[in-house]
């Protein structure tokens, strides 16, 4: 089977209701994104950033995957899907994708402030009093602004496996999207879906654009892929 790696970002979960773009202030949600996704944030004001990420979390339980998502998952029939996501929200996964990887975190998930950094499941509010098996108090297990992504590496090397790209709900000029794509074979196609695509088909080699949002662009590439390259054993049909 060909292999399709998907790179997701705000777009894609913003055709299901979740609103995770910053505004023109640089706020996000009414906060200063320095306040809120930062470990100096975490560090000043800790039940500030808690409540943050538990409305953020309570969200996700009042909504449901797009027919963006469904379509990735539904694609596994027919090719070797990876999706890389910037998104935190678990939809991906709740369509039934089956690889996914979260290059800045999961809501559902807490992490230790330990020197461990223990990772546990978790589905309701963290509270200040709450505290991983060694007694450290529990965080959001998410990527803050000034800390390393641990799973950049991981997502390079996928995208140097990749014999199709698909970039959805993030821009080929926006990290780490933009800096994913350097790790492409030559020849590999790109798809780009995008309402407001800030390139042309011209900018780049291989690359074709579909000026739709997520939810109606997916599934219109997805038969053009199915048609396209079902079958074929090189990356150009």
């Amino acid at each position: 089977m060909k292999k399709i790696v998907v790179l997701s970002g705000a777009g894609m979960s913003a055709d299901s209701g979740i609103n995770t773009f910053r505004d023109s202030g640089g706020l996000w949600e009414g906060h200063d994104i320095m306040e809120v996704a930062s470990p100096q944030g975490f560090r000043r004001n800790p039940t500030l950033v808690l409540d943050f990420y538990n409305k953020r979390r309570q969200q996700l339980f009042e909504v449901v995957p797009n027919a963006g998502h469904r379509v990735l998952a539904a694609l596994e029939a027919h090719f070797t899907m990876h999706i890389v996501t910037q998104n935190v929200d678990d939809l991906h996964e709740r369509a039934g994708s089956t690889r996914v990887l979260h290059l800045h975190g999961e809501l559902l998930k807490a992490r230790s402030t330990g020197p461990q950094q223990t990772v546990y499941p978790w589905k309701r509010d963290i509270g200040p009093g709450d505290r991983c098996a060694d007694g450290y108090p529990l965080r959001p297990d998410i990527v803050w602004f000034g800390e390393a992504v641990p799973l950049l590496e991981t997502a390079a090397d996928l995208v140097m496996q990749a014999d199709i790209l698909l970039v959805v709900g993030t821009s080929l000029q926006v990290y780490p999207a933009a800096g994913l794509l350097g790790y492409k074979k030559h020849g590999v196609p790109i798809y780009l879906i995008d309402p407001n695509p800030s390139l042309s088909a011209g900018d780049m080699d291989n690359l074709t654009i579909l000026a739709e949002r997520a939810a109606t662009g997916l599934p219109i590439l997805a038969n053009q892929l199915v048609d396209t390259w079902r079958g074929s054993d090189s990356p150009n049909p």
